[in-house]
């Protein structure tokens, strides 16, 4: 009987400091984390009654240095309204419209004919006037004339990011995130109207049961890992290359391979979440880096390269006679160039981008190790990024009999994915062989006070790291000796890196158009230490058959500005 008493008062206690605990926290939390918060609650003589003010949390960008940077925020402001019950006549209504407006712009018209509503208790005139020009308003007292406290979701960056970010929408008769992160953070974003209105005291013990008895804290703001002069930068590329290639869709990521961590991604065509009134195709709020799935076509290639290694199929050393095609299943294969190449080097399948040694080393390995890779690759499931409506890519091919469709995956064709499926599994060849989940918050602040970190989950060793050094080392031949025939070398720092090219399928008739491509470029540096792996594609370029000749630079471009921007020092 005594241990039982003596156990319960230990728990008893236990309780105690956890609450003691929390109330600190959340002293802490109101005083100085949310301090200006509880003086706008405070401010209620401007609220219009039976409302309640929008309120959400925030989300942040932040500097390599760690500056937080507003995303989305909340901005508080007035809202411009009439009382025609206590406007007179016209001549009352206009004198009130003098005064009104030498402070704001209104539409005349529109102010007289609200205010001179016969028997109408409230017409709102104009919503998000600034504070200044709110308590102006508010201080000539004039009759009929209100301003009421207003607040609404801004994003201070306007286009940057806006895919990743999001927006919010309405649900029914509350507001909420309907694409992005303020979609996938709802439940941590998404403020209640009880809690918008709550006293210190219900809501101090909200959190108590929160925290003591579930240990799932809800409310709070994200701070990402998109870093924004990274983020314009990216986005200016993608621009650049629209414009000059003329391309359907595009877009491009950066991340740290070791991590997962995401510094910016982007895609055009795009939006600015402050004003959707001028999209016209609703289809453009998604996310196509996480919902479209593409063939890659020969980014490919060096995943299975390294299968090929890592099973002991082939080794770096192999080689074999390239004809320039092979048939299998009745269906011929040849190479970009339509050229035999005699005895090839596994360095040179990947120099040269051969179609046929692709399929080669798929013969080697066999279809099921080759699947058996590939599905340990991350290709056909999701990531798990914090991004919603992530699509699985699509390889039923791979499930197939016939020997040409494991030789066409290969190199990037019969099999689709996202691209943040395809710069999850290129990662494996940055970090030594590991398989991360990509994210893009890096953390969360909790309103009570506390914190949680976002990582990229325990990594899932995948090749060996003799492999990925391996096939490192022949991604940097590419650069060194092949890419823009030498110029592409850097000569102080290494990069790993490989062009695709795939044909678009035609969704009409069947099979691929002859004149369409997909372009797509990724590369990872330092090469054998990297920081950042950068991956970019468009959709249909115009004027140019290869990816070569149009991403390339603006790869080289991305490349020296996150090395001069980070101070990277040089290895080599």
């Amino acid at each position: 009987m005594k241990s039982l008493a003596t156990t319960r008062i230990r728990i008893l206690l236990g309780i105690v400091a956890a609450v003691a605990g929390v109330l600190i926290l959340k002293l802490y939390s109101v005083q100085i984390v949310h301090g200006d918060e509880y003086a706008k609650k405070a401010d209620m003589q401007y609220v219009k009654p039976n409302t309640v003010l929008f309120d959400r949390g925030s989300i942040f960008f932040q500097t390599k240095d760690g500056t937080e940077v507003g995303a989305a925020t909340v901005k508080d402001g007035f809202t411009l309204a009439v009382i025609p019950t206590e406007i007179k006549d016209a001549s009352t209504a206009s004198a009130a419209y003098d005064l009104v407006s030498k402070i704001v712009t209104v539409n005349r018209t529109n102010f007289i004919e609200k205010a001179t509503k016969k028997n109408d208790p409230y017409e709102e005139i104009q919503k998000r006037i600034p504070n200044t020009e709110g308590l102006a308003i508010a201080a000539l007292n004039i009759p009929g004339v209100r301003v009421y406290k207003d607040t609404w979701r801004i994003y201070p960056a306007n286009t940057t990011a806006a895919q990743t970010i999001g927006l919010v929408g309405f649900q029914g008769n509350t507001v909420a995130g309907r694409y992005g992160l303020e979609s996938f953070y709802e439940k941590i974003l998404g403020r209640t109207a009880a809690s918008s209105q709550v006293n210190f005291f219900a809501e101090l013990f909200t959190d108590i049961r929160k925290t003591v008895f579930t240990d799932q804290p809800v409310e709070g703001d994200v701070i990402t890992s998109i870093e924004p002069s990274v983020q314009n930068y990216l986005e200016k590329m993608l621009i650049a290359t629209e414009a000059k290639w003329q391309s359907d869709s595009l877009g491009a990521i950066v991340i740290n391979p070791n991590t997962g961590a995401i510094y910016a991604m982007g895609a055009l065509p795009s939006f600015n979440p402050n004003d959707v009134s001028k999209v016209k195709n609703p289809a453009v709020f998604s996310n196509p880096l996480v919902e479209n799935n593409y063939e890659m076509g020969s980014i490919i290639k060096p995943l299975t390269m390294a299968a090929g290694i890592d099973s002991g199929a082939v080794r770096a050393e192999t080689t074999y006679n390239d004809k320039g095609f092979i048939e299998l299943n009745s269906k011929r294969i040849n190479n970009w160039d339509g050229k035999a190449h005699g005895i090839t080097s596994m360095q040179d399948i990947l120099s040269q981008s051969l179609n046929v040694g692709s399929a080669f080393i798929a013969s080697k390995m066999g279809n099921e190790t080759l699947r058996t890779y590939f599905m340990h690759f991350g290709i056909g499931t999701t990531t798990g990024i914090d991004q919603p409506n992530e699509q699985k890519g699509i390889i039923s091919n791979l499930k197939s009999t016939r020997d040409v469709e494991y030789a066409t995956a290969a190199f990037g064709q019969g099999i689709a994915m996202t691209p943040i499926a395809t710069v999850r599994a290129l990662s494996i060849l940055a970090n030594g062989g590991k398989l991360l989940r990509p994210h893009i918050a890096s953390r969360i602040d909790y309103a009570v006070g506390t914190s949680k970190v976002v990582d990229g989950g325990e990594p899932v060793q995948v090749l060996k790291t003799e492999t990925t050094d391996e096939v490192t080392r022949m991604l940097v031949n590419v650069v060194d000796k092949v890419m823009k025939h030498g110029e592409a070398k850097m000569e102080h720092y290494s990069i790993a890196a490989k062009t695709g090219t795939a044909q678009i399928a035609n969704p009409a008739g069947g099979g691929y158009y002859k004149d369409r491509y997909l372009h797509s470029f990724f590369g990872y540096f330092p090469a054998y230490k990297p920081q950042f792996l950068v991956f970019m594609y468009h959709v249909y370029p115009k004027g140019a058959q290869y990816a070569s000749e149009t991403l390339t630079d603006p790869f080289l471009d991305m490349a020296k500005f996150l090395i001069n921007y980070y101070q990277i020092p040089p290895d080599r």
